[in-house]
């Protein structure tokens, strides 16, 4: 019974889809605020696959914007504003997430969440908006295009990946340190003053294998 029950949603797509919060408000004054979590929850006996969408996708970072829910389980997606510019304030951005069965492609359900950037919270007032007003926002939502969050993750990480140019110039120096002549060797065609000593290499040896570590990490 319990597979005929769910059959249908399966199949026409409408399957429930239950995420908190329903709304992300950030607040341009409040550093704490430019990162916020949404849960999404899976009250359901087989795994979801999710997928989160934007509609501005270049003034978010989504941590694991792809993945998957276990049976009966829930999820943390963090989300990160990264564009609080004036020019944002009040402009209303959504988010998308789609979910479908492990072994499927097409989208069981999905539910959007909108995104709003604020210059402060001292400054919002909680009032009702005119119907007319919600509505027109509303049609306006309504006609949004979604762009995958993966494409501007790999992006970004691209962009940060890479030592900087100090510490390749620093790694250099201390390379060529190492090459030069122990203070003390006779046969030498590299001058006295340029000859250095044990203690020195074993200073370079040691800032090389830091900075190596660090090279390999980013």
């Amino acid at each position: 019974m319990q597979q005929q029950s769910r059959q249908p949603d399966l199949v026409e797509g409408r399957l429930p889809v239950f995420v908190f919060p329903t709304e992300l408000v950030f607040y341009a004054d409040e550093q704490a605020s430019h990162k916020q979590v949404l849960t999404l929850y899976n009250p359901y006996e087989f795994a979801l696959k999710f997928k989160v969408l934007c509609t501005a996708p270049n003034k978010y970072a989504v941590v694991d914007a792809t993945g998957a829910v276990k049976p009966q389980c829930c999820v943390d997606i963090v989300i990160r504003h990264r564009d609080v510019r004036p020019c944002h304030y009040g402009v209303i951005d959504k988010f998308r997430l789609q979910v479908s069965e492990q072994s499927q492609r097409k989208a069981l359900g999905r539910k959007e969440v909108m995104a709003t950037l604020l210059p402060s919270a001292a400054q919002e007032q909680p009032q009702a908006r005119p119907q007319e007003e919600e509505r027109r926002m509303k049609e306006q939502l309504a006609d949004s295009v979604f762009f995958e969050q993966t494409a501007f993750q790999t992006e970004s990480r691209a962009a940060s990946g890479g030592p900087s140019l100090l510490t390749v110039l620093l790694g250099l120096v201390c390379m060529a340190a190492l090459m030069l002549p122990t203070l003390g060797e006779q046969e030498s065609t590299v001058p006295v003053y340029l000859h250095l000593s044990v203690n020195k290499k074993l200073v370079a040896a040691y800032v090389l294998g830091l900075l190596t570590m660090v090279i390999l990490r980013t």
